[in-house]
């Protein structure tokens, strides 16, 4: 019993180390994913008030969960109040499970994050893994006896507080900058255009039509091989999926910039042979320090520039520079291509060749 207790314990220690540090290089990520399903709940009117405060407090809920999960994983491996800790985990297996089978079996929401962007996991197979690791939590719960502290208590607690620090400044330098492993599909080398097409090996998904016809003040459906003769009205016609389709999202799906007329250029901008900047911008606000940088920047550069927001009216308001040309890009897909409020692009074509995020956007520009 010994031993498989401290088997589970290391491996569960482990485990959540590593889930914590994959999420700790974009806490952003996962901030965003917890507004995903605070904002799914709140459309079924489920508590709508506290969803949308929690959906404003995301980012904080972000990073204590990362900490937590880091810490909690360091005191378990290091045999620290053992007690504390098992309860803990326990805790947050049973809010992870939730999450996950939400994730599976509503259908709701296509992933839950669990390991961020670096490695995408399937909703039965995070489910799985909650269901394991709750085993193994449950096992160390009650078999927390059998763990002994690896170091003297002091000697614990001095780790502890390092790994504490540690995972807390490691997230601050991110939000700062930009993530430390760049897994989304905008890092630097990728071609956008390429990513923006339908992947090769895509499944289709496959439909069938139903159509609703009435008569005599009865709703009926038929088939379009099936369909009934004139005396019957024509009310609606209805899409039915047969078969879902594997691989065929774009890795790009929502990525659109559109000119003030509200035209699509996003293939004429990225087609345009040269060099040039996309300066992408969440917000404005008067107290920004970068515009000021900006305007000089735009003046100053040798080669193209573009102003990306999801709020053009406010850009023109705070950044009133003749010539720019401000495009405007949907606020859910400016999520994943900046992380930051700022993010500064410089492109060759459609390919990235280089970004820079907040402290390093404004760095460039001065």
């Amino acid at each position: 019993m010994k031993q498989l207790v401290n088997m589970a314990r290391i491996l569960v220690g482990v485990l959540f180390i590593f889930s914590g540090l994959v999420k700790a290089i974009d806490p952003l990520g996962l901030a965003y994913k917890m507004q995903e399903f605070f904002e799914v709940w709140a459309s079924e009117g489920i508590m709508t008030g506290m969803m949308l405060w929690l959906n404003e407090q995301a980012l904080m809920f972000s990073l204590v969960m990362i900490t937590l999960e880091v810490v909690l994983g360091v005191a378990l491996l290091l045999g620290w109040r053992t007690k504390l800790v098992s309860w803990l985990l326990l805790l947050l297996m049973l809010l992870f499970t939730f999450l996950t089978s939400y994730v599976l079996f509503s259908g709701k929401i296509r992933a839950c994050g669990c390991f961020g962007d670096c490695i995408p996991l399937t909703p039965i197979q995070t489910f799985t893994k909650d269901i394991v690791l709750m085993v193994l939590v449950l096992l160390i719960l009650f078999g927390r006896k059998y763990i002994k502290p690896v170091f003297s208590n002091t000697v614990n607690t001095v780790l502890f507080l390092i790994s504490l620090f540690g995972i807390l400044g490691l997230q601050w330098y991110v939000l700062k900058h930009l993530p430390v492993k760049d897994c989304l599909p905008f890092k630097a080398g990728n071609n956008i255009l390429e990513l923006r097409k339908m992947p090769k090996d895509a499944v289709p998904d496959k439909f069938d039509y139903k159509f609703v016809y009435k008569k005599n003040g009865e709703s009926k459906e038929f088939t379009v091989s099936a369909l009934p003769d004139s005396t019957w009205e024509f009310v609606e016609r209805k899409q039915v999926l047969i078969e879902k389709g594997k691989n065929n999202i774009p890795l790009i799906n929502d990525f659109v910039l559109k000119t003030e007329n509200e035209n699509d250029t996003t293939e004429a901008l990225l087609n345009q042979s040269g060099e040039y900047y996309l300066l992408f911008a969440k917000d404005f606000k008067k107290d920004d320090t970068w515009h000021a940088d900006f305007k000089k920047f735009y003046a100053a550069t040798k080669i193209p520039l573009y102003l990306v927001t999801p709020d053009p009216k406010a850009a023109k308001e705070m950044i009133a520079v003749n010539g720019l040309t401000i495009l405007s890009c949907d606020a859910t897909a400016l999520k994943t291509a900046a992380r930051n409020n700022i993010t500064l692009y410089l492109m060759n074509g459609p390919v990235v060749k280089n970004k820079w995020g907040g402290y390093n956007a404004e760095k460039i520009m001065k």
